[in-house]
């Protein structure tokens, strides 16, 4: 019987940081509460979140990070 190989962490599934991230997980990393998050989305100025069935929604983690990024380049460029 063949010695299965260890999968090297690159190309383990695990190993990608994009993940689905549920509201608590939005409002622990922005700061916001669910109603703020919410309007922010029907404005155009925070992610849409993903439908991940009938009753569930998520956010993609890369773009909630991205939207951090802005949030930091918009605040250090209103300084200089």
């Amino acid at each position: 019987m063949p010695r299965l190989q260890p999968t090297p962490p690159s190309q383990s599934a695990f190993s990608y940081s994009r993940r689905f991230l549920r509201l608590p997980q939005v409002e622990q990393l922005t700061g916001f509460k669910r109603s703020h998050i919410y309007n922010l989305m029907k404005t155009g100025e925070f992610p849409s979140s993903i439908k991940l069935g009938a009753r569930a929604v998520a956010w993609d983690s890369l773009s909630i990070e991205q939207w951090q990024k802005e949030r930091i380049t918009a605040a250090q460029s209103a300084l200089h």
